[in-house]
């Protein structure tokens, strides 16, 4: 099997671990503010502060903003629950505003459609790897003084004319294996506001600044040294595995062009996508559909999934939430995307015997 992911774990990850385990310091301690220090220095703001997962991250960076009931957030329905949900654990409403098809971003025309007076933050992703619009988001967002919280999970060392996914205003990540790089579970928000990463650590320890006196309701969402020493490691890497995940695509993409109703990833100018996801569409003109290729490649043990299969709108966890809105767009990409493994572990004849499959199949 060619595995759809595979995090790449090396001796120096093991090494880091170890010397963690040898210090006693396990839980949050000087590693996880060395880790801090490193990746807020790669993505370029003044801030970097690790909790334990991606959903952490955008939870807390939500509280830090002063989201709450009653306010809005416009988000997109095609990403993971996590981002949507986010905005739930603050009591606050979910808006949703359906994506474009060519990078399955949120659709820069349908949130100023949904703004209200009661939207307080926008929430793009970074979806697959390739950047949302942040500059037009940004406009939007300065010119109506309302917040963006850029879900970058997905996007690690992605960038717009250079400028990295997570520094346009609040960014926030996630280190779950199968991400670009990862410390096993764990986050990060980024920012360059003082006054909002304070209140955000606060939040993500208690509702303290000094240990035992807490000013506010909190939670604990803090990262351990364990898996921030795994960070570190991973994180001088993560160029290195990003640079094979597109030269991988790119190869992929080349042996897949011009077969009959296959669409391959796009990448829009001036944009870095970083392809933690290299994501296909296979549209009605395909000799076969989507699921039917799915099959074939299983039968061929090529790893593949869909990413992701049912919009929120559509789940059954948000019925009564988005009163029956449609989302045509995403629900059209739902039924049409097809996710296949390029990870930095894939070699160039695995690109080739899956290019050959698809191929066989497809013309």
């Amino acid at each position: 099997m060619i595995p759809i992911a595979k995090p790449l774990i090396g001796q120096e990850e093991m090494d880091a671990v170890m010397n963690v385990m040898k210090t006693g310091t396990i839980a949050e301690g000087p590693k996880t503010k060395e880790f801090e220090d490193a990746f807020k220095a790669y993505v370029g703001t003044d801030h970097a502060i690790a909790v334990n997962s991606g959903t952490a991250a955008l939870h807390v960076a939500l509280l830090a903003k002063g989201i709450g009931k009653g306010d809005e957030v416009i988000t997109t329905p095609f990403t993971f629950i996590a981002t949507a949900n986010s905005v739930l654990f603050t009591g606050a409403k979910p808006v949703f505003a359906d994506i474009e098809a060519e990078t399955f971003n949120i659709d820069v025309e349908q949130i100023r459609k949904k703004i209200t007076k009661n939207t307080k933050a926008i929430i793009p992703v970074d979806l697959y790897g390739h950047p949302a619009d942040m500059k037009a988001i940004m406009d939007i967002a300065e010119d109506k003084n309302i917040a963006v919280i850029e879900d970058a999970c997905q996007a690690h060392g992605a960038c717009i004319d250079g400028k990295k996914a997570g520094s346009f205003d609040i960014g926030c990540f996630s280190f779950y294996p199968t991400k670009n790089m990862t410390t096993s579970e764990g986050g990060m928000i980024t920012l360059n506001d003082a006054a909002v990463a304070e209140k955000a650590r606060m939040f993500k320890s208690h509702g303290s600044k000094v240990r035992y006196y807490h000013e506010m309701l909190g939670f604990n969402l803090r990262m351990t040294d364990i898996s921030a020493a795994i960070g570190i490691e991973q994180l001088k890497k993560v160029e290195r595995f990003n640079e094979a995940r597109i030269r991988n695509s790119m190869l992929l993409s080349e042996k897949l062009k011009d077969i009959p109703g296959l669409v391959t990833p796009t990448v829009k100018q001036n944009c870095r996508h970083v392809f933690h996801q290299y994501t296909l569409r296979v549209t009605d003109e395909a000799k076969i559909d989507r699921d039917a290729l799915m099959a074939e490649l299983n039968h061929q043990c090529i790893g593949n999934s869909i990413y992701y299969p049912l919009p929120i709108h559509q789940q059954p966890s948000f019925k009564g939430i988005v009163n029956g809105d449609r989302y045509p767009v995403s629900e059209r990409m739902a039924k049409q995307v097809i996710s296949l493994p390029v990870h930095p572990s894939v070699t160039a004849d695995e690109i080739q015997f899956m290019a050959d499959n698809i191929r066989v199949v497809l013309t």
